[in-house]
């Protein structure tokens, strides 16, 4: 009888198309050393969510050559590109199905010289939740004044798609300039939202059950049109600050760069009838950033104290001159959704009593739970290296300062996903220059975990990426209107809402 080869051909084979599809092979000698490998991004015992795309990662050793082994129970997978470890996403599917609410064991091998050596295993755990499966976000050069190129775009977080919402590059020109920023979602859909347009074609647009209407909401009673918005649970309804807002800049600080409000105030936009109300109004108060309970009957806010003392120059003059004296705290106001009437103000946290300033303030979905960022005064803390993000127990009035997510850098606009599991600030931690959006497991026990930058499919995107990513908002689902259909409406003129007093 015939030795057969077919078994020793078909091993050959698969060996070989092993090699072709990127598998290398595990080092056979290698010395073991008791320290972790420093990657980029930072994935080493992160818990991520269960449909979360490939963390793929660089290892900056000053090394040639890398293998890193994935494996889950009898799963495993080999994978090494010079110093990248770049994750194919079916193969990725594979582990992390197998690894919902355990987790994923890493090893990574290193060359280097002529000898390899092997790190410390890490893992990547992989909770039982999912994450809404899309973000969207301004980008925007950190140039302080100029904004010849922005974009809203929204990104998938289940792959690596990316595609505008919106680009000013669409509707400028080199002598006329447009800003956008401050997009908004009900309840995390986007048949509601809105983005705003300033200088050139300003307004603001607005996404009315999938319809696209541009407004603009100045008005004689008002210090602006409106600004930092917050769209109802469940009614056609925004709650907008307005805003007299300047910047001054730093020489020698390191924080380049300071923005204050000289005034602000509450009012309230009705979608349908093209109206504006006040909600909040005081002159000595400098009131910013509503926000609505999920159920919403209670709009949260910032508000600080402020007193102009000199009269003999201008508010603009003597803000910057004080600006550290702007210390906000958290308020809220109930509110009937069948009136739409406010009712007064009430103390959430004092924070400008601890020489703090308490600003961007987002609930749970279930309500119990508070995020802010806390600085050491103003309302633009993505430009304080000392901001932090911050958790209040609506229940039990606990608070404290949010292990996990945040850093030695400035962390701003906090945010939680639809299901409340997943925590995402922008954040400072790279170089001190961009924020890029970081994510956090907030488990059902109000831990916060260790928090991970969103992959990307080159892992040494974000160090030649020179744009910041600002605002960045959850969503259930991608953004419907076409691109096209938001750069005509933006050509257009806008209709002028209406003031009403209440």
């Amino acid at each position: 009888m015939k030795p057969s080869f077919l078994p020793f051909y078909a091993s050959l084979f698969t060996l070989l198309l092993l090699c072709a599809c990127g598998h290398p092979s595990v080092p056979t000698e290698y010395s073991q050393v008791n320290q972790l490998p420093h990657i980029l991004p930072d994935y080493t015992e992160v818990t991520i969510p269960a449909n979360l795309c490939p963390p793929n990662f660089s290892v900056k050793e000053g090394t040639r050559e890398v293998v890193a082994r994935l494996s889950v129970a009898d799963i495993s997978y080999t994978y090494g590109e010079k110093n990248n470890i770049i994750i194919d996403e079916d193969e990725w599917a594979e582990l992390r199905d197998a690894a919902r609410g355990q987790s994923i064991t890493v090893e990574v091998f290193a060359k280097l010289g002529d000898g390899w050596k092997a790190y410390k295993p890490f893992r990547i755990y992989v909770a039982a939740e999912d994450i809404d499966p899309y973000i969207s976000y301004r980008n925007i050069q950190p140039s302080y004044v100029a904004y010849e190129k922005l974009a809203i775009r929204q990104r998938n977080l289940t792959n690596y798609d990316e595609v505008d919402i919106y680009n000013n590059l669409g509707v400028q020109t080199e002598a006329d300039g447009q800003c956008i920023n401050c997009h908004s979602y009900q309840n995390y859909k986007t048949d509601h939202m809105l983005f705003h347009m300033r200088q050139s074609y300003g307004g603001t647009m607005i996404v009315d059950g999938g319809k696209v209407k541009k407004v603009d909401m100045k008005t004689d009673s008002t210090i602006s049109a409106g600004v930092y918005p917050a769209w109802h649970p469940t009614l056609n309804v925004i709650a907008f600050s307005t805003n007299s807002t300047g910047q001054s800049f730093h020489t020698k600080d390191l924080a380049k760069i300071e923005v204050q409000d000289t005034k602000s105030d509450l009012i309230l936009y009705d979608v349908e009838k093209d109206e504006v109300c006040n909600i909040a109004n005081d002159s000595l108060e400098l009131e910013v950033f509503p926000t609505w309970s999920p159920d919403g009957r209670t709009l949260y806010f910032c508000s600080a104290h402020f007193e102009y003392h000199n009269d003999s120059i201008a508010m603009e003059t003597e803000m910057i001159q004080r600006y550290k004296d702007v210390k906000y705290s958290l308020y809220k106001k109930s509110f009937d959704p069948q009136s739409r009437r406010f009712g007064p103000t009430e103390l959430v946290y004092d924070a400008a009593a601890e020489g703090k300033s308490a600003t961007l303030p987002r609930l749970s979905p279930d309500g119990q739970y508070l995020v802010f960022a806390r600085g050491d005064f103003g309302c633009f803390h993505v430009w304080h290296p000392e901001a932090d993000i911050f958790l209040l127990n609506l229940k039990t009035g606990a608070m404290r300062k949010l292990e996990g997510i945040n850093s030695d850098r400035s962390e701003s606009y906090p945010s939680f996903s639809s299901n409340g599991r997943w925590l995402m600030t922008a954040s400072r931690r790279d170089d001190g220059n961009y924020t890029r959006p970081y994510i956090a497991y907030f488990d059902k026990q109000g831990k916060c975990h260790k928090a991970f930058e969103v992959p990307q499919r080159d892992p040494n995107f974000y160090t030649f990426f020179l744009r910041s990513y600002n605002r960045p908002e959850f969503m259930v689902e991608p953004v419907s209107v076409p691109l096209k259909t938001f750069v005509s409406m933006a050509k257009t003129e806008p209709k002028k809402v209406k003031f009403v007093s209440r």
